[in-house]
């Protein structure tokens, strides 16, 4: 039985789940019919040879790449119940091959470059269909509203509205089968373009073929979202939507096909009534009476892609966090929505690149040229960790090997006819997504430098210091109870500093010594820990395992493992102060956080600066430890070290003596 770790089983099929996944799941490729035909047409006179060509490859590419590559193959690549490229990753990082969180780091950057795309694309696309009534209407307004609502609802949740999710897009999917029907009964002949060789004739024989897929390659920008989905309604149920999806989907694409084969040496531009603009074919199809209608659904699933698509970018920045590869941020639960996550920073970052893309495109035909590039990169990542993962399951090896020639294949064909859209705004998603994988590489790799710099030391070599320190009557105790977060990953070492500040910077006399350690785990919502005693009741480390989705809120964990000790009487947490004592009051805590910064006097190689100081300036304008912990400020006490790497040692200081005369 497929289940997560959450405790949600996903395996069990009904007719509220399937809707379920309609809402949650195919708003981002459910709604590519608004722009696809219309990107591949453009300003170009209508050629039923292209139209033809076009219409096989989109057939062949939600068959190849969307049922076969994601539907069937990658959704098997579940992490408990859990997908999306970073879940994947997870999976293959047992491999022991540190290279592989290049492809994680690209695919992700680029599934949130494509978040930042899809919004406008979508309600542009929608709300385009009022020129209509209205050629000169200028929609750049409309848009930009429409995207600030959806945005500045996120803090409320979706639980609401999400449950309007699922018969909205059942509504958008009939939609658009009865249109495309509607177009297809005038001309059956146009489903020949099932047949591959409409494709192949497209892409080798036709001088302008080619670069028609980098159009064509819309059709299936949502497979990856998809995928990132999965724990929302699990496999079964993402399978079986998916051959109702497909098929409204593809008589849509074909009855648009037939009109405009049926209108073939016209331009879309002469519909329109306006020269400057590109009619929609999607609107075309339309009856008149039923415009006003089918403009209103459109831009209801199109807001619900964006939300899809905000969603799983709330859900991979959290999961970035876990695995250190993103600064942390202020995370919030606005519902009791499994898997529902609100991030302000992100929402508002977000929002800005969104206004950007509308202000600097205005229409979605031009916003076209952005769209595509970056997640065909991050379909080219996934690709990459998908055959390590068979590899890690032992498939069959010519079976890998088909799968590698013919997906990379594919997808080359993809970026490279996407590539040829780069200087007219596919550099746009590339700048965006190379932005967010520079801050990811500059987060890990400063934390791996910083650790490489980290120096340990075994906590038995303090056992006399720390049990005389306890008992000393001399100094005044600094708190009963002494708590630091540490990133030892032995069970009986600590970082030096803490050794220091417990001896050194003002000594730290307290009853009990706590050492925190958090473990980022495999699985998603896995959440263990362990407790070790290193000296008696005196000295104490928590090894917490937390999965790469649990929120690491420590004031509350740790709250929860106390009680679990004092319940079990392997501790008494009462004050040691005697009046206190007598009246059963619990002692007080106190977190104490090692904050490093790079000393002035450190001498380390230039990359290595430049990575460190990127790190140091991100971090400042990042959210405080404490808070990312949950933990209450007034109980928590931060110091800085320095990291002071290979300190100039060699000046030549010379001492005077003072000499009688």
């Amino acid at each position: 039985m497929e289940q997560s770790a959450s405790g949600h089983t996903h395996s069990k099929v009904t007719a509220a789940s399937l809707l379920l996944a309609l809402g949650i799941i195919f708003g981002d490729i459910g709604t590519s019919p608004l722009y696809v035909m219309k990107a591949i047409v453009g300003n170009l006179s209508i050629e039923k040879d292209i139209i033809m060509g076009a219409l096989s490859c989109v057939f062949w590419t939600l068959t190849l790449q969307t049922s076969i590559k994601y539907v069937i193959l990658t959704l098997r690549a579940d992490n408990n119940g859990e997908g999306g490229i970073f879940s994947l990753y997870t999976l293959v990082k047992r491999l022991k091959k540190p290279w592989l969180l290049v492809p994680a780091i690209i695919g992700g950057s680029a599934l949130l470059a494509d978040g930042i795309i899809t919004p406008p694309i979508s309600v542009s696309s929608a709300i385009e269909g009022l020129r209509i009534y209205n050629p000169e209407i200028n929609t750049i307004g409309i848009v930009i509203s429409i995207l600030f609502v959806l945005f500045f609802v996120q803090r409320f949740g979706t639980q609401f509205i999400g449950k309007f999710f699922g018969p909205i897009m059942l509504l958008w999917f009939l939609m658009l089968g009865f249109l495309g029907a509607l177009q297809l009964f005038s001309n059956f002949e146009v489903l020949q373009a099932l047949n591959p060789y409409y494709a192949f004739h497209l892409v080798y024989v036709h001088p302008e073929g080619f670069f028609v897929l980098g159009f064509v390659f819309l059709c299936t920008t949502g497979a990856e979202a998809l995928y990132s989905d999965l724990g929302h309604c699990g496999i079964k149920n993402i399978r079986i939507s998916w051959i109702f999806v497909k098929l409204m989907l593809l008589i849509n694409y074909f009855g648009q096909g037939a009109f405009l084969i049926a209108h073939e040496g016209q331009k879309l531009a002469s519909f329109s009534g306006n020269t400057s603009n590109v009619a929609n074919p999607f609107y075309l199809i339309m009856p008149n009476w039923f415009l006003p209608i089918g403009i209103g659904i459109a831009t209801m699933a199109a807001i619900i892609a964006s939300q899809a698509l905000l969603s799983g970018s709330f859900s991979l920045i959290s999961e970035a966090i876990r695995l250190n590869l993103w600064p942390r941020v202020k995370i919030k639960y606005p519902s009791e929505l499994k898997g529902q996550i609100y991030i302000p920073f992100v929402n508002w970052l977000l929002f800005v690149g969104c206004v950007f893309i509308v202000l600097l495109f205005g229409e979605s035909s031009n916003m076209e040229a952005a769209y595509g590039f970056a997640i065909v990169t991050c379909m080219l990542m996934t690709t990459t960790l998908l055959t390590y993962y068979m590899i890690m399951k032992k498939y069959n090896k010519f079976f890998i090997l088909l799968f590698v020639v013919l997906f990379t294949t594919l997808e080359m064909s993809f970026f490279i006819a996407n590539a040829s859209k780069f200087s007219h705004g596919g550099y746009v998603s590339v700048f965006i997504a190379g932005l967010l994988a520079l801050t990811m590489f500059i987060w890990h790799k400063a934390k791996k430098i910083t650790k490489s710099y980290t120096e340990f030391v075994d906590v038995a070599l303090y056992k006399d210091i720390l049990s005389d320190l306890t008992m000393d009557q001399s100094i005044t105790k600094y708190a009963s109870h002494l708590v630091y977060l540490t990133n030892a990953s032995k069970t009986n070492e600590v970082e030096s500093k803490i050794i220091y500040s417990i001896l050194h910077k003002r000594p730290k006399k307290a009853d009990v010594y706590w050492f925190v350690h958090v473990n980022v785990t495999d699985k998603p919502y896995e959440q263990k820990y362990k407790v070790t005693k290193l000296m008696g009741n005196e000295v104490i480390r928590i090894d917490f395992y937390l999965g790469f989705k649990v929120s690491q809120k420590i004031n509350l964990l740790f709250k929860m493992v106390l009680k679990d000790m004092v319940k079990n009487n392997e501790i008494d947490i009462t004050s040691r102060y005697d009046s206190l004592q007598k009246n059963n009051v619990v002692g007080d805590f106190k977190f104490v956080l090692i904050e490093k910064f790079l000393s002035y006097e450190s001498r380390i190689p230039w990359y290595e600066q430049i990575i460190l100081d990127s790190y140091f300036f991100i971090k400042k304008i990042s959210m405080s430890e404490e808070k990312a912990f949950g933990l209450d400020s007034s109980s928590v006490k931060v110091e800085k070290f320095p990291i002071v790497i290979m300190p100039n040692n060699s000046l030549n200081l010379e001492r005077i003596t003072n000499t009688k005369k």
